[in-house]
Formats: C-alpha cells, structure tokens, sequence
C-alpha cells in the first residue's frame, strides 16, 4: 500500500488549494487519515483528522478555513485549504492507520509531502 501527495504550489494568501492523498496498491482497510505539516525551523504538527466513520478533527488554527473529505470512489483523502495566510506555509505530509485486507496486517503509512507556499 502506498501514499501519495498532490496539490501544493504556490498562491497568494486568501487563495485556496487543494490537496489530495491517493492510496495505491493492496486492499487496505482505513482506520483514519491525517494531515500534518512541517515548516521551516519547526516540528511537524497535525493539521486534520478523518476516521473511518466521517468524522473529523482540526486543529484551531486551520478551523473554519480547510476542510478534510474522503472520496472512496477514488481513493483519496482531500484537505480544501482556504483563506490561506502566510504561515500555513509548510511541507504538508499524508498519514495514514489500517489494516491490509490480503493478511491483517497494521500499518502506519506517510506520503512523501507536498509544498504548499503562501505569499503575502
């Protein structure tokens, strides 16, 4: 099973962008999918979390401006980025918790991260 991420760039702030996180490979059973991101001199810290039941969790300083969604059809894991300002400037990392179908496994899964750089 394998993450990938997409969607950063560069945009003003107020713009908005879309990420998405696209599994690949084996069956894998999601428990949940995060989002997390890194910028420059500091730590990485989680930004939004979907469970395998809809439901989802952001931190303060993303909530009311980014939304996260499942689309199962095609295996992705979206994070709508809105009204963004210059510090959401970061590395932004897929994560993701389940099991593979084929023989139970767990496993913790992280993209590769993908550049979002906002302008002010």
């Amino acid at each position: 099973v394998q993450l990938q991420a997409s969607g950063g760039g560069l945009v003003q702030a107020g713009g908005s962008l879309r990420l998405s996180c696209t599994f690949s490979g084996s069956a894998f059973s999601i428990n949940g999918v995060s989002w997390y991101r890194q910028a420059p001199g500091k730590q990485r810290e989680l930004v939004a979390q979907i469970n395998s039941r809809g439901s989802t969790v952001y931190e303060d300083f993303v909530e009311g401006r980014f939304t996260i969604s499942r689309d199962n059809a095609k295996n992705t894991v979206d994070l709508q980025m809105n009204n963004l300002i210059p510090e959401d400037t970061a590395v932004y990392y897929c994560n993701a918790v389940g099991v593979v179908v084929a023989d139970d496994r767990y496993l913790e899964l992280w993209g590769q991260g993908t550049l979002v750089t906002v302008s002010s």
